[in-house]
């Protein structure tokens, strides 16, 4: 099965410098290829022009000469022409939005991460230049902003102030190259073209249809996992973040196995996680500790909804199709599954965790220290059945959970449809003026439909982990 593409965009405030690194055989240890679809001079232009109107807005923060596309690559790419592939790239993407480009094609230091930085601009040279001179004497003041008269920029010694300029009459005060900039390249809406646009680019050179990328989708029940680069200090960090994503994660299975609807899950995913981890950040900055106590919160929310809702019926359709029947029995397994881990947090435990309350006294530790090792038993099981339930659906092809209810679902509803078309036509069949125009279903038509739904859940992406761009410098 196919993993998810990654593809990352950064700002660039010295898109000089950092054209200067991606493409230096002597700051680069595995570089393999250069493309430029115009001259250096292009991006010195382009800086400067950028660089001479964020001074002239009074914006503060740093100026945004251009723009990076971070492309991982399939290993299997490395068996390709390095310039060939890399021209293909630049030329797509230059052909697709009309921007000028200049790109490099990597492996980072262990040789592990195969990927090509894209740096592209963000204006486009105009037909012709334009040019402004001045009609009279004009003065900028220390910062470059225009002032009236000369009197403004004067110090005592009656000369202008360090810093302030003057630009006389018939003198050129302002040179533009370049369009505006394009406000597209900014919204989300772009990247996530971008990244659909490189994706179906990259599939174009792998042969096997079941190692074609996927673009990972955002409206997942799921949390997303960190990926932990190579002696990086906050690994056990990240590693406690992922572990309780994880939990969550398995969590949402259960739910959605145990009966309770896809809209509720993703509900409780962003107004419990989402939206309080973005109020935590505007208050407090960003702290991996508060974030997992969102997480666990949300979890212990969403374990409420599930116990309160009643499991649904076990499935009582008896058509002899096999396809449905293997989705039918593994739905069985799953909610028996759910029905123990139901049983466990509704009754079990609390149960356990009473009569711990109830154990008092000075000579009671022993028997408290085996109530808590029961309640820890009792915890790790459900935690190992929800692990289960997530394990059992992808060792059946599926991604996760929410893929296997979606097609689970859509099966049971065209099996439901048989059903009633049968008895419909076993009733007329009845009838002999209808005998020889009425025919039963056709068998066959259910199960392509089957399979195809099967087919479409499979290929549903996972919930992969996420890339930091620093994972493709090293």
């Amino acid at each position: 099965m196919g993993r998810h593409s990654f593809i990352q965009m950064s700002k660039l405030p010295n898109v000089k410098g950092r054209i200067s690194y991606i493409s230096s055989h002597a700051r680069q240890e595995n570089l393999y290829a250069v493309y430029e679809t115009t001259d250096r001079d292009f991006w010195r232009k382009l800086a400067a022009e950028n660089q001479q109107k964020f001074k002239r807005s009074g914006t503060e923060g740093k100026c945004i000469e251009a723009r990076e596309l971070i492309i991982a690559l399939p290993e299997s790419y490395t068996e390709l022409d390095p310039n060939m592939v890399l021209k293909e790239f630049t030329d797509s993407f230059k052909k697709q939005y009309g921007v000028e480009c200049i790109a490099a094609l990597h492996h980072n230091k262990r040789k592990t991460n195969y990927h090509i930085h894209l740096i592209f601009a963000e204006r486009t040279l105009l037909p012709e230049p334009e040019i402004k001179t001045a009609s009279r004497a004009m003065y900028y003041d220390e910062t470059g902003k225009h002032v009236r008269t000369k009197k403004e920029i004067t110090g005592e010694d009656g000369k202008p102030r360090p810093g302030c300029t003057v630009i006389k009459k018939g003198e050129i005060y302002e040179e533009h190259l370049f369009s505006i900039k394009n406000p597209a390249f900014k919204s989300e809406a772009f990247l996530d073209e971008a990244k659909h646009f490189f994706t179906a680019l990259i599939n174009r050179s792998i042969q096997d249809p079941e190692l074609h990328l996927k673009v990972f989708e955002q409206n997942s029940v799921y949390l997303p996992t960190k990926k932990i680069g190579k002696n990086n200090p906050k690994e056990a960090e990240i590693e406690a973040d992922n572990a309780e994503r994880m939990e969550w994660n398995r969590t949402a299975d259960l739910a959605l196995v145990s009966g309770v609807p896809e809209e509720t899950v993703m509900e409780v995913r962003n107004k419990e996680i989402y939206d309080k981890a973005t109020e935590s950040v505007q208050n407090h900055g960003w702290l991996p500790g508060l974030f997992r106590g969102i997480v666990q919160k949300a979890r212990s929310f969403l374990e409420a909804i599930i116990r309160k809702t009643e499991l649904p019926p076990k499935p009582t359709l008896r058509i002899d199709i096999k396809e449905f029947n293997s989705m039918k029995a593994l739905m069985t397994q799953l909610r028996s599954k759910a029905a123990i881990i139901k049983d466990k947090q509704e009754f079990t435990i609390p149960m356990l965790k009473d009569e711990l309350e109830s154990i008092k006294g000075l000579f009671k530790g022993k028997e408290r220290k085996a109530v808590e090792a029961q309640i820890q038993a009792a915890e790790q099981e459900v935690s190992d059945l929800k692990q289960e339930i997530s394990d059992m659906v992808k060792k059946a092809g599926y991604p996760n959970g929410q893929a296997f209810m979606a097609a689970y679902n859509k099966a049971e509803k065209i099996v439901k449809q048989y059903k009633a078309d049968l008895a419909e036509s076993e009733r007329r069949t009845q009838q002999p003026a209808q005998a020889e125009t009425q025919r039963p279903p056709e068998k066959r038509s259910i199960i392509e439909q089957l399979r195809q739904i099967q087919t479409e859940a499979k290929q549903k992406p996972r919930n992969t982990p996420k890339r930091n761009r620093d994972d493709w410098e090293r």
